[in-house]
């Protein structure tokens, strides 16, 4: 399993996200890395989205506010986190861009992606055997469509991976069986994914794998 950091790492960087936003919010700056950073965080590279819900309780599933992030390695871990959150408050195109008094009643969720993986193209039909629910977040390519879905949307809904395949083609804006065409490609990718409580709260690592089987649970 793709788990670079550690919890404490994990905490400060949804703290980040959320001084980010915050600091923009208020005064239109982009905030510098504290000097707290640990200096891994300087160093790595990796993909990184950025996801704020509005808080609906624990045991609910938040309303989406914004999730913007970048699928590749554009910039150090510290700087895409705080760009990521900043996207994700005042540029996603389906919101309006938050305002400062929301951030009380909002959570802060960051996902710190691995590389991706092109999956083996020629068969497509065994591609639901090779994406884990759980483990694999997906990006459809195709001309010049893409969508991304990180791997907490599966878990969410409680998605097989056929209708993963399905649905990351939809967000590509493609025909939801897309991804059987040859010109299409799948990529694959694991994330480590640290999210507030609750609003400004404590900060845990989400475990997909036992939400996964709480979601099934639920539903049989």
């Amino acid at each position: 399993m793709f788990k670079p950091y550690s919890i404490e790492e994990g905490k400060f960087l949804v703290k980040l996200a959320r001084m980010a936003v915050e600091e923009y919010l208020r005064s239109g700056k982009v905030i510098q890395a504290p000097s707290d950073t640990p200096s891994r965080l300087f160093k790595d590279k990796y993909g990184v989205f950025t996801t704020i819900e509005i808080f609906m309780g624990r045991d609910r599933r938040g309303e989406l506010r914004g999730c913007i992030g970048f699928p590749q390695a554009v910039y150090n871990t510290v700087n895409g986190v705080i760009r990521s959150a900043i996207a994700a408050a005042v540029e996603d195109p389906r919101f309006e861009p938050m305002r400062i008094e929301e951030l009380s009643r909002v959570t802060f969720e960051v996902s710190i992606l691995s590389p991706l993986e092109l999956l083996e193209p020629g068969n497509p039909r065994n591609y639901p055997e090779k994406i884990i629910v759980g483990r694999h977040g997906i990006v459809i390519q195709k001309g010049y469509y893409s969508g991304l879905l990180l791997p907490q949307v599966p878990v969410e809904y409680c998605w097989d991976s056929l209708t993963f395949l399905n649905e990351g083609c939809t967000k590509a804006f493609l025909p939801p069986d897309c991804w059987l065409d040859e010109d299409t490609s799948v990529l694959i990718y694991e994330a480590q994914i640290f999210k507030e409580v609750e609003p400004n709260g404590e900060v845990a690592e989400r475990d997909l794998m036992e939400e996964l089987k709480v979601c099934k649970n639920t539903n049989h």
